[in-house]
């Protein structure tokens, strides 16, 4: 698929640039030697976000009722259990993933294929899980902060999470006249989602790229521990109010690939994940 290709151009625009070290400074910071070209790639992305992403994410949420809202976003939240499993599997975390399975099973069935998401209701956890996550998990070390085109905050080690997680999205395996109006679909209404999170940035963040990256980087590492270190700080001088939660303009973020899910509007930081493609769907 477009959306597959172009992924993987994302991914080794990263690559070679690394390789050849380029777009680096004197006044770098080690985790982010690449700022003056990630700097560039994010005011392209925030430029698309202000004018596409975000009027059309505004018009959804203006005509459609928030009860089909909710069932769309729980459909994308059951397939992505499918990816959850198989982190969750690679990791040997037998428990999480027999969760993950009967998680899917049960919404897909009881909740009329992911409409309505009765496990969490029933008290099933949700995990979150990529294969960024499962690199770390056996010490591949985050490597430099890298700001993807169209897909946003990642890292080398998590540049790898969109060609993994491909074999696990089911529009991989259709034809791109039903895969392209669904991933139109998902990326409208997880960036439906953000829209109270970006005001939030908008308002709080002084240096909004820098807050951006090192909300992300903690967040990562938070979930790497699987919650046992330190919570996120987020009241340091990239803010203007103190513990506002971590937020940005997503494009192509749905969801936030890695981020607790719940059937209210999300606030935290969002992953820049392609929708339909990466894994899982949040």
């Amino acid at each position: 698929m477009r959306t597959g290709r172009l992924l993987a151009n994302s991914v080794a625009l990263g690559a070679i640039v690394v390789t050849c070290g380029c777009a680096t400074g004197p006044n770098r910071k080690a985790e982010d030697p690449l700022e003056p070209m990630n700097r560039a790639v994010f005011s392209f992305n925030d430029y698309l976000d202000k004018y596409i992403a975000h009027p059309a994410a505004a018009g959804y949420q203006k005509v459609t009722p928030a009860p089909v809202r909710t069932a769309v976003r729980n459909v994308f939240s059951n397939v992505g259990d499918i990816g959850n499993l198989a982190n969750d599997l690679l990791q040997l975390k037998v428990t999480d993933a027999t969760e993950d399975l009967v998680r899917f099973a049960f919404n897909s069935t009881f909740g009329i294929g992911g409409l309505i998401d009765w496990a969490t209701a029933a008290g099933l956890p949700k995990h979150h899980q990529d294969f960024g996550l499962t690199l770390g998990h056996y010490g591949v070390p985050a490597g430099p902060y890298l700001v993807l085109p169209l897909f946003g905050p990642s890292s080398i080690r998590d540049a790898t999470i969109w060609i993994a997680a491909y074999p696990t999205a089911p529009t991989s395996y259709i034809s791109w006249e039903y895969g392209v109006p669904l991933f139109s679909l998902q990326f409208v209404s997880e960036r439906a989602d953000m829209l109270g999170a970006t005001d939030i940035l908008s308002q709080a963040a002084l240096d909004r790229y820098a807050f951006v990256r090192d909300a992300y980087r903690q967040r990562r590492e938070y979930l790497l521990r699987g919650g046992n270190s330190a919570l996120p700080d987020y009241s340091g001088d990239h803010l203007g109010t103190a513990s506002q939660p971590p937020a940005t303009p997503a494009l192509g973020d749905a969801a936030r690939h890695d981020q607790p899910h719940t059937n209210d509007r999300r606030t935290d930081l969002p992953t820049y994940v392609e929708p339909g493609i990466a894994s899982p769907y949040d």
